[in-house]
């Protein structure tokens, strides 16, 4: 008889403004599932990866190094753990998730493989039900999976850029010296075509 068994949440993390950080169980790693409530939403940033091969300079992940990808019952397992701690949780008043976004430990387009059969979990009725603009993969711009992408799934994209021009880039997103800014937003373009829904994202310094 199969088992299905539900992703174990082995910490939590609650702040004052509602943001709840979880330490996910995948075998015997873990990986973080952030829960960020609004005003008119609640977005869930979710791993693809134990750990990260990018090395960007100013990620805790990046120091892990990279482990190996997640599979996706991984994936999906940490909406769905979400899901059920905010669901059980609605006599506080938390937002049922509503936005999905594929930015937490990992570079999801090195992990299309099983990235984008878990975002179709996400977007079909039978699943989360999610619409194509609450579901958004973040990259840091691996410019050629990022073109297979567009042909693969049609979701929100949001691209870390970081900086304003290579030289800078080049230190602090390393993959930059691969894929500079001009090749890397050539491929967003190319990808707008096919889907209207791109964010940008940099660093803020303080």
């Amino acid at each position: 008889m199969a088992e299905i068994r539900a992703p174990e949440v082995v910490e939590e993390q609650r702040s004052s403004d509602g943001t709840i950080k979880w330490a996910i169980a995948v075998g015997d790693q873990r990986v973080e599932t952030v829960y960020i409530p609004e005003d008119d939403r609640a977005t869930l940033c979710v791993s693809s990866q134990v750990g990260c091969a990018l090395e960007c300079k100013f990620c805790s992940t990046a120091q892990q190094g990279f482990n190996r990808n997640l599979r996706v019952s991984e994936i999906i397992g940490q909406v769905w753990r979400a899901a059920k701690i905010v669901g059980a949780a609605k006599v506080t008043g938390q937002r049922p998730i509503t936005n999905v976004v594929m930015m937490g430990m990992g570079e999801p387009l090195l992990n299309l493989n099983n990235v984008v059969p878990a975002m179709e979990i996400m977007l079909d009725d039978f699943g989360f039900g999610l619409s194509k603009r609450r579901v958004t993969l973040s990259t840091s711009g691996v410019v050629p999976a990022l073109d297979k992408l567009g042909d693969m799934i049609d979701v929100a994209l949001a691209i870390s850029l970081h900086a304003p021009n290579d030289e800078i880039r080049d230190e602090i997103v390393p993959i930059n010296k691969k894929y500079n800014i001009e090749t890397f937003l050539a491929a967003v373009r190319r990808y707008l075509e096919k889907s209207n829904a791109i964010r940008a994202e940099s660093l803020l310094n303080t």
